[in-house]
Formats: structure tokens, sequence, C-alpha cells
């Protein structure tokens, strides 16, 4: 088993010894294969997006340590081992989509023909091919969001950190995206790590989902999910897919009930 991501006993505490002291995270431990597709969900402030960004070397844990790719994080960062996608696509309006793909190509040292070629394949790889020289207010939100997703991806990762990428779409969008990034993750073999409020879209995508609980953050619950990788319409249609919702609603309403939360039943 090769692990992608290895957490450890990790806290992380901000303004540590202050009025103000945070504890945000507390004695997470988590693993993820190569290939995974692992969601991680939540109520607000349980530190699913700290988590994220701890792996991707944008914090330092307090206590505890992690391995990506069986790096550290920042070596992982700067060895290009991972791709972020957030909410907000994060396009830089005055260059076109070919040019935004091209971005960490151009920072990786790429010549120029050959990030046009990989830009273009993965425009192929997002359904967007005919978008090459359009500039990012010409897009939909579900095309900006495929862009961004072709961006992370252009470097060839092994890993992507999504941090709720499909949070601001309408629900039809949402669900066609949700297609798109498994169809993409199974061409790429990507192992992905992803941050979300919506227990169907956690379900629908996921291998195993991961719950978290506030104060401070920790998992409660980790669920497989066990439905089969070729998911479409029909998957959300299936008695074992609303079971499965039930499963992790009822974990997070547990997680609030034992983190001395309310229980909203």
């Amino acid at each position: 088993m090769t692990l992608a991501v290895n957490v450890t006993a990790v806290d992380k505490v901000f303004n540590a010894g202050r009025p103000n002291q945070v504890d945000a995270l507390t004695d997470v431990g988590l693993q993820v294969t190569a290939g995974e597709f692992i969601s991680l969900i939540g109520p607000s402030g349980c530190g699913k997006s700290t988590l994220l960004r701890l792996i991707a070397d944008l914090l330092q844990p307090t206590a505890g340590t992690i391995e990506v790719n069986g790096k550290s994080p920042r070596q992982a960062r700067l060895d290009q081992d991972y791709g972020m996608a957030f909410q907000q696509a994060g396009l830089f309006e005055w260059r076109s989509v070919t040019k935004n793909i091209e971005l960490p190509l151009e920072l990786k040292g790429w010549d120029k023909a050959k990030r046009h070629d990989r830009a273009l394949e993965m425009l192929e790889l997002v359904k967007l091919p005919d978008r090459a020289n359009a500039m990012p207010w010409q897009l939909s939100g579900g095309q900006q969001q495929r862009i961004a997703i072709a961006r992370a991806l252009a470097a060839h990762p092994s890993l992507l950190l999504m941090d709720e990428p499909f949070g601001a779409l309408d629900e039809m969008t949402r669900e066609h995206m949700q297609a798109e990034l498994l169809r993409i993750c199974a061409a790429t073999q990507t192992t992905v790590v992803f941050v979300t409020h919506s227990i169907p879209e956690a379900v629908y995508l996921s291998d195993r989902v991961v719950v978290m609980s506030a104060g401070p953050g920790r998992i409660t619950s980790i669920i497989p999910v066990g439905l089969d990788r070729s998911r479409d319409e029909g998957t959300r249609e299936a008695k074992r897919f609303y079971d499965k919702i039930t499963e992790v609603r009822e974990a997070l309403r547990g997680s609030e009930v034992g983190a001395g939360g309310r229980d909203d039943r």
C-alpha cells in the first residue's frame, strides 16, 4: 500500500498563549492511499480547511507530523507533488484560458512550446478545447472551475487538494462538475483530498468520507462508501447511496453531540 498522505497526531493552535487562542485541530491522524478519493466533512470551524492547508504546507502544525508522498509537505510543495483548487477559480483575468493553465508550467521552467501543448492537452481532458483563446470573464462558473482543475493538474501532480471547489455553483452545474471530476481523476489516476459541506457530494465522490467535529477539530469517524467507481446519475437513485448519506449524517450528528454541541434533531 503506497501512502499519498500520512498525518500523524497533528495539533494546530492559532495564537498560542494569547486570550484569543484557538485550538483548531487536536490529535488528528489520517492515511490516504495513492489513487484514493477522500472527502473531509464537518461543521463550520471543525478544521477541515486547516487540515488541507497543513497538507499543502500553507500552514505548519503545532505538533505531530505530515508526509506527502513520503516527503515533508514543504518538500512536496517545492517538488510540485500536488495541485490545489478552491471555491473561487482564481483565474487571472488578464491571461487567456491557455495562459492560465500554462502558469504553473512557466514557474516550473517548461519551454513555451511544451507548456502550450500541455495546456491544449488539459483543455481536451476537461472538454473545453474550443475555449483556448477565451478570457476568464467569457466563461461560466462551471467552465472557470474546469479551467482551475486543468491548471491544478497541468504539472502532472499525483495529489489534488480541493477546498469546496463547487460550493458556489448551482445544483445542476455542481452535479455535472462532480461527474467531470470523477472522470478526470479516473483518467489521470490522481489522489484527491476534498473538503465539502455537502453530504451527498461527499458520498457521491468518495472512496471514504472523513467526519470531523469542532471544539477543537478532530476526526470522529471514517466511513467507507463502497460504491462502484463508475458512478453516474443512476448512482444518485441507488438505495446504497441513500443509506450512506444517512450513515454520514448520523455520524455528523454524533460528532456534534460528542463535542458538546447542539443536537439539531
